[in-house]
């Protein structure tokens, strides 16, 4: 708790409500234009703001900015920034006293997010997208209007993630390429001090411009310290100690001691503990190279529809995952998305029987002369390839898995040497297309890992980006769904579920599918 202490030493550690958690991976910066995994976007979160926001139900509502219009064409949108927003203080600023947001500050972080001559990951979320003339401007400080080059419809969406965060021209300019370790934002909480693999420490934005329903200020925490503890085991000891309020995630040399084989928290850790499990829009499956590189048994549609059938979903969750997560038995995209219908898109159940016709149908009675199937693998899915694989083989199915070290297994499947492997996908926001654009045949790998390749396929996705009516947009989804199933170019796993775990004096963690540990409204009794 030292470093902790530090931080705020003019209040006594009795009065004041500070959060603490551990973050597995460590923070390779607080420049939100770098909040490209899970431990960046969380600390980014607490710092920054950007024009909208996602609330739980994945609904874009305003932020910086009070109000928006999009133009008829959907080519134009025109967002209403409020004027209580204030950056943090900071020695960058005139005095050291933050100054209000304008607009000019919107278009200046969007410019610097697409600046060549320092790429930064985030540039992604603009290329292609935005018109090449004027795409940012400020007619004045509370008018800012982005213009695209053509309509794409979860453009909202996008704005709402981290990259889009808006900083001032100022403290960019004075830190240089060191404001990774100074940021300065709008955010509920402030930087004070981080102390790089070891422990981030922010207190709250005093001067923070977001209430609650009952017109109190936010944030209601006084600090939030992470902690950077490499080994999940260890991190669990910690949380079991008590000195972690809140813990994510499962692993299979703990996961027993929290949950039920059905997915409950044990009864003997209730009056410690509460458990909250929630879709996550991540999708687990088994990827298929689909063009001339691949292995010939793959190359047949009906292998692959059999290899779908031939192994149960839910005795896997049951006996590998404590049933957290849900089987995927409907198209690519998630639950928890708004578009997801199971009833339109009926995907594949664990069938036996239909798994031997295909086989037959495809040449190989029970699996004879089939040829063996490499499945690349890393270590940490090697208990659930092995689960699925002995499924196959009581069929006729012969997969053998190779282990590879993550790296390198990422690395073929972008060169497309990785014929058979082991993949997920998280979506960056919360549309389908964010998981449809995997198989649209103009990207190469990311995201079409799969070299797919449909010319019906690519035909819908397209009409899609620019169709303005919500329910029309959502039956192209599912046609495009539907087409995936058909031709299987992927093993449909499970649709994953988060997993939060915190102490009974913490109320108010935010449970949404993007899995954003949102701290503006935690309490802690």
């Amino acid at each position: 708790m030292s470093l902790l202490a530090s931080c705020n030493s003019r209040q006594p550690e009795a009065h004041r409500s500070s959060f603490r958690y551990n973050q597995h991976n460590p923070i390779t910066s607080l420049d939100p234009a770098f909040a490209r995994t899970q431990n960046n976007i969380w600390a980014v979160d607490c710092l920054f703001n950007g024009l909208v926001q996602l609330d739980d139900s994945l609904q874009v509502k305003p932020c910086i900015a009070s109000g928006w219009e999009i133009s008829e064409d959907a080519l134009t949108y025109i967002f209403h920034l409020r004027r209580d927003v204030f950056f943090h203080d900071d020695p960058s600023f005139p005095g050291g006293r933050g100054r209000a947001v304008v607009a000019g500050d919107v278009v200046y972080s969007f410019h610097r997010l697409i600046d060549d001559r320092w790429p930064k990951p985030g540039s992604w979320i603009f290329k292609g997208r935005v018109s090449a003339d004027s795409p940012f401007s400020a007619p004045n400080d509370s008018t800012f209007v982005l213009r695209l080059a053509k309509p794409f419809q979860p453009m909202l969406q996008i704005l709402t993630m981290q990259y889009a965060s808006i900083v001032p021209r100022e403290a960019c300019e004075y830190y240089g390429r060191d404001f990774r370790r100074h940021p300065v934002g709008t955010g509920p909480f402030r930087f004070k001090i981080w102390a790089e693999n070891q422990a981030l420490v922010v207190v709250k934005n005093e001067r923070y411009f977001e209430t609650d329903d009952r017109g109190e200020r936010l944030p209601y925490l006084d600090a939030v310290r992470t902690s950077f503890i490499t080994d999940r085991k260890t991190a669990f000891l910690e949380f079991k100690k008590g000195n972690l309020d809140y813990f994510f995630g499962l692993e299979s040399s703990y996961i027993n001691e929290l949950l039920t084989p059905d997915g409950t928290l044990k009864p003997e850790l209730e009056d410690q503990y509460y458990f909250l499990k929630n879709p996550y829009l991540n999708t687990e499956y088994l990827g298929i190279l689909m063009d001339t590189n691949n292995i010939a048994p793959l190359k047949r549609k009906a292998i692959r529809q059999a290899l779908n059938y031939g192994f149960d979903r839910s005795q896997m969750l049951r006996t590998l995952r404590n049933n957290v997560g849900s089987p995927a038995i409907s198209g690519f995209a998630p639950r928890g998305l708004p578009s997801f219908d199971p009833q339109q898109v009926e995907g594949f159940r664990y069938d036996p029987v239909k798994a031997t016709q295909l086989l037959a149908e495809a040449g190989y009675p029970g699996g004879k002369s089939l040829p063996a199937i490499t499945l690349l693998c890393n270590q940490d899915y090697l208990d659930l390839c092995t689960f699925i694989t002995r499924q196959w083989e009581d069929l006729g199915i012969r997969v053998e898995v190779r282990l590879m070290e993550t790296a390198l297994l990422r690395e073929q499947m972008r060169n497309g040497q990785a014929p058979f492997f082991r993949a997920s996908w998280i979506a960056d926001y919360p549309d389908a297309e964010s998981f449809l654009t995997c198989f649209y045949s103009a990207n190469t790998a990311p995201p079409n890992y799969t070299r797919f390749r449909k010319a019906t396929f690519d035909s819908l996705y397209n009409t899609s980006l620019g169709e303005t009516d919500i329910d029309r947009r959502y039956r192209l989804y599912r046609q495009m769904e539907n087409i995936l199933i058909d031709d299987a170019p992927v093993v449909f796993l499970f649709y994953d579920e988060t997993a939060q775990f915190a102490r009974k004096n913490v109320e108010g963690l935010p449970r949404n599918a993007i899995n954003l540990l949102s701290l503006k409204r935690v309490r802690k009794r």
